[in-house]
């Protein structure tokens, strides 16, 4: 993400940043961006002393009134804001260090108090992860198709205590507002159905719940086999069907002619690496029975992002003709049945 000009953060952070790693003296040298909503700050910080030259800094300071670019301003918006940050306070306290196969940003230090936080992480500029994308080469979307599946087969079954009880910032049971604006009555009147649909699905995982290209970090190759790539943003993240990761990956990645002739093959290499993984981290799980179940569930999936940006941004450029098609499936689906045959195996 871009750097913006720095202005200095308060001194007790710059003296709790120094304490948390036991450098000499740390110093923030950048604002790397303002968090949602004005909720706070992630600053990049120089460190003398200590075993890594920087730091990221993510300080969580909640303003007495919030601005959402879009107007979305209420108490339970706050609240669901919030609890965010308590769950990426989980997620950094206890899972992080057991994703194993999905980089993630190692944390150093973490300290929740007073509805504020501070999370201490490891810079993955430094670590060799510095580029941010818009647009995707095949070898950076099969890296971050592999990372999807290595995190969903790495927390495959795990109940995710101190998470949300449903991953995804989109999660129809915390946006009740969004639901009520909808402008598609048939989608609006099928949301708890597709909402209870994917949460009864027999095969759940953690789901990274905000999974857009933004979130991704890459290296500076663009097309090497062995390409890796490090997410970010751990707000979201809870229970659910991987598919919602997969289907709104998608969304932040490809345009609407793109997605009607890439999504079946991409979504056929995710397959492929899901089944490697789960061999990997969950031998026991039968990969062609996840596969079978979660490819019947992408349209709902697309249909549940999309029944919250109908309420949410109605005018919003990802509301194009693949996934309102998609949705139209998912509606069909809830009636009759199996998926349409372009989400199943591609040979």
């Amino acid at each position: 993400m871009p750097e913006s000009s720095i202005t200095s953060p308060p001194p007790v952070l710059n003296r709790e940043v120094r304490d948390a790693v036991g450098a000499v003296s740390a110093r923030a040298v950048a604002r790397v961006q303002t968090l949602w909503s004005g909720y706070g700050a992630i600053w990049r910080y120089a460190l003398v002393g200590a075993a890594a030259p920087t730091v990221i800094v993510k300080q969580v300071t909640p303003p007495n009134e919030a601005k959402h670019p879009r107007g979305w301003h209420s108490d339970l918006s706050h609240k669901r804001k919030l609890h965010s940050y308590r769950v990426e306070h989980a997620w950094y306290a206890h899972f992080a260090r057991t994703a194993r196969d999905s980089r993630v940003p190692d944390a150093l230090y973490t300290r929740g108090q007073n509805g504020s936080w501070t999370f201490v992480l490891e810079d993955l500029d430094a670590a060799g992860f510095p580029e941010r994308r818009s647009r995707l080469t095949p070898s950076e979307m099969d890296a971050c198709l592999r990372w999807l599946a290595n995190f969903h087969a790495c927390f495959f079954g795990c109940p995710g205590e101190g998470l949300w009880p449903t991953g995804s910032y989109w999660h129809l049971e915390t946006r009740p507002d969004e639901h009520r604006a909808m402008r598609d009555t048939a989608l609006q009147r099928a949301a708890t159905d597709i909402d209870e649909r994917l949460g009864r699905a027999q095969f759940q995982c953690l789901i990274h719940g905000d999974a857009k290209i933004a979130n991704f970090c890459f290296p500076q190759q663009r097309n090497s086999s062995a390409l890796s790539v490090a997410a970010v943003d751990f707000q979201y993240v809870g229970k659910g069907c991987g598919m919602k990761d997969v289907a709104y990956w998608l969304s932040s990645c490809l345009g609407e002619d793109q997605l009607q002739t890439q999504a079946p093959q991409l979504l056929t290499l995710y397959f492929q690496h899901l089944s490697q993984a789960l061999e990997k981290h969950r031998p026991a799980v039968d990969a062609a029975a996840v596969e079978g179940e979660w490819r019947s569930l992408y349209p709902l999936a697309w249909a549940d992002f999309v029944r919250f940006l109908d309420g949410w941004a109605p005018e919003h450029n990802k509301l194009h003709g693949y996934s309102r098609r998609i949705t139209s499936e998912a509606l069909r689906y809830l009636d009759s049945g199996p998926s349409p045959s372009d989400h199943r195996r591609q040979h």
